[in-house]
């Protein structure tokens, strides 16, 4: 099938995608008169996100949209909860803060959203662990996790348990959070809790046993996709030069 029809389809199925999920129709002028860059800046910005869950992802997909329009999501947010007050918005303005390291900002909202009926949601506990582990306050976070599972024992969420592993590690509980570091190990979706468990051991004088943590990174990127490889970057590079 010659190039020309393949990409035309494209275009036409972004399109409707367009049209169907709401998105911006500058969109569709994006993709009719830059079908290459269009469809992928799309898919990235657009789609991707909604594809993948981790801390990881979000960034990247994060950094690709603000290289098109730098704060365009934080603008974003910012008019939402302007117009209307809900926990929903302040959730993603506080997302937002958190991406711009802006902590104590987003403890403020969280903290104002988790009342009533939302005194307990997990997403709203986890923010807020998120933003007390920005501020330092190694402690705290500790205590909404363990409250956050105490109260939401069916909540299962990777970057969840990462935070709290690193938390125990951060207050010194070193055999806690490598208890907690093993486990993520065999489950992350990323590189990041192995590097963690890696780096706890080395410390502790298992240079053997760190050692081949830092291989198996290396190897399995080596074995994966260019989308896993660019997700990990950093503890791929981090892997090797531990080695």
């Amino acid at each position: 099938m010659p190039f020309f029809i393949i990409s035309l389809i494209i275009q036409v199925a972004l399109v409707v995608h367009i049209v169907k999920t709401g998105r911006n129709t500058m969109w569709i002028w994006l993709v009719i008169m830059l079908p290459l860059a269009g469809a992928i800046a799309y898919f990235i910005i657009e789609v991707l996100p909604s594809l993948t869950a981790t801390r990881t992802a979000r960034k990247a997909s994060r950094g690709m949209g603000s290289f098109f329009n730098p704060n365009k999501s934080f603008n974003q947010a910012t008019k939402e909860l302007a117009v209307s007050d809900t926990v929903e918005h302040r959730m993603h303005l506080a997302e937002e803060y958190l991406e711009k390291l802006e902590y104590q900002k987003a403890k403020d909202l969280y903290e104002k959203s988790l009342v009533g009926i939302h005194e307990d949601d997990p997403d709203l506990m986890y923010g807020l662990a998120r933003s007390e582990y920005g501020l330092k306050n190694y402690k705290h976070t500790k205590q909404i996790l363990d409250d956050l599972i105490k109260q939401n024992p069916k909540y299962k969420n990777q970057e969840a348990h990462l935070l709290y592993a690193q938390s125990n590690e951060q207050l010194g509980k070193e055999n806690e959070a490598l208890e907690e570091y093993k486990v993520l190990s065999e489950y992350y979706s990323g590189a990041e809790a192995k590097y963690c468990y890696g780096k706890l051991l080395q410390k502790q004088g298992d240079k053997a046993q760190a050692k081949l943590l830092f291989k198996e990174i290396i190897e399995y990127s080596k074995l994966s996709t260019r989308h896993y490889r660019d997700l990990n970057k950093k503890w791929i590079l981090l892997a090797k030069q531990e080695l």
